[in-house]
């Protein structure tokens, strides 16, 4: 519903959207496509996928009508071979993608390129990626991991009761913060090494995965911050993490 809403998480997004040099085009790495293969959307036109079930229809009736960049998929598919890259033209931009860039770029003028996570791969398959992926960065390209650090629905607070954030999850995201300002990459590619905090944090790979591709794209010298903070319903952390 954060789409829909006016609130610190919202603004905090539209702040950043207006602090960035604008790119030239967005690679965006979703939890929501997250599928047995590394793909990548061509269209020219990539439709508003509303991958989700039982909210307000007003939710889904949002249309964000950006366009594609069929040569941003074939120089992500360049950068990433040999590997195999399927250009896609089934998908479009999921929720996890447009939720987000409709407060960072209302005006929907900024093409977008969706890459899938592959489900069958290991963390420090996927940093590969994010380090092959870097290039771009130079070449004018935002590339925008969509997901959360902690993202544990089975307990999160549903309805409209407020949640105190669970220690577990305050923990884990001060030490992950902690990491990732240092440079500390190793760790959190193994995440599933740093005990129960973590596990219970991330007790799916699909929301936490697309970290590793932005921290993997750092350079040396680039600084980090955390434009947005907080936890909701006590364990989804809304953290973002800016590279450059």
């Amino acid at each position: 519903m954060n789409a829909l809403a006016r609130n610190a998480y919202t603004e905090a997004w539209r702040a950043l959207g207006q602090s960035v040099a604008r790119p030239k085009a967005i690679l965006a790495i979703s939890a929501h496509w997250f599928v047995p293969e590394t793909g990548v959307t061509v269209s020219t036109a990539p439709r508003t996928i509303h991958d989700f079930g039982g909210f307000p229809d007003e939710l889904y009736r949002v249309q964000y009508p950006a366009p594609g960049d069929p040569a941003l998929a074939r120089r992500v598919q360049q950068l990433l071979a040999p590997l195999p890259v399927r250009l896609d033209q089934s998908w479009g931009l999921d929720h996890g993608t447009w939720s987000v860039l409709r407060h960072l770029y209302p005006q929907a003028d900024v093409p977008v390129v969706q890459l899938s996570i592959d489900e069958r791969e290991s963390g420090a398959f996927h940093y590969t990626l994010g380090q092959k992926l870097a290039p771009l960065r130079d070449e004018g390209v935002l590339i925008l991991g969509s997901g959360n650090l902690v993202h544990n629905l089975h307990t999160y607070a549903w309805g409209h009761h407020i949640q105190e954030p669970y220690d577990w999850a305050v923990r884990f995201e001060t030490e992950a913060r902690a990491m990732i300002t240092a440079g500390e990459h190793r760790p959190l590619i193994e995440y599933e090494e740093l005990g129960r905090d973590a596990l219970l944090s991330v007790p799916t790979p699909d929301h936490y995965l697309p970290l590793l591709y932005v921290i993997a794209a750092r350079q040396s010298g680039d600084p980090v911050g955390f434009p947005v903070e907080g936890v909701d319903g006590g364990s989804i952390s809304m953290l973002a993490v800016r590279v450059g």
